[in-house]
């Protein structure tokens, strides 16, 4: 079973902000280049921090008003929310270093 939730507009809201964990969520889509490198360091921290951070994707192609809600121009985007309010963005395909740092902070 995959660590990763799937989350579209409709449970955007209940899943994400009202989580009691932190989450990371990955703004993506399938033609998106730099979306699949970033996809396995994704996987792999949602496995690292399982049961202590929440990591979903959404997929921007077939979900467009969470990302208009967020101001997303760019994917892969990574959000990190932290008692529902955004507590951080990563734009682009970042080292997976970088990214587990930051996640580190939401703990």
């Amino acid at each position: 079973m995959s660590d990763l939730l799937q989350v579209t507009d409709e449970t955007f809201e209940a899943e994400i902000v009202k989580s009691d964990l932190p989450v990371m969520v990955d703004f993506w889509a399938e033609w998106c280049g730099p979306c699949r490198m970033v996809a396995p360091v994704v996987e792999e921290l949602a496995k690292a921090y399982a049961g202590k951070i929440k990591v979903a994707k959404m997929d921007v192609d077939k979900n467009r008003q969470t990302p208009a809600k967020f101001g997303i121009r760019n994917i892969p985007t990574l959000i990190l929310f932290k008692a529902g309010k955004v507590a951080n963005t990563i734009i682009g395909a970042q080292p997976k270093s970088y990214i587990e740092g930051e996640l580190k902070k939401l703990l």
